[in-house]
């Protein structure tokens, strides 16, 4: 794993924490600049990045990027893009 992807991953745990967490915490958190910083690393990408994980980031399926940066691709579903094997 590169070091812009390790640098995705943590940002992609820290949203789902931060998710998890508007149901409980009053003072919400802000998601927007962690989207923010997700659409910057993504953008920094070398060319020769996984397709699988492009097409993941840019179609904003954090979680299927966060499984597939895992190591736990098999367990995204197949989904309806048509010629994308994911």
């Amino acid at each position: 794993m590169t070091k812009i992807e390790s640098d995705i991953l943590q940002n992609l745990t820290g949203l789902e924490e931060a998710v998890n967490q508007l149901a409980t915490k009053q003072e919400k958190p802000d998601l927007a600049s962690i989207f923010e910083k997700i659409d910057q690393l993504t953008a920094s990408l070398p060319r020769d990045t996984d397709p699988s994980l492009l097409h993941y980031l840019h179609k904003k399926s954090y979680q299927k990027a966060r499984l597939f940066l895992l190591g736990r691709e098999s367990e995204n579903a197949k989904g309806n893009c048509h010629g994308h094997r994911n």
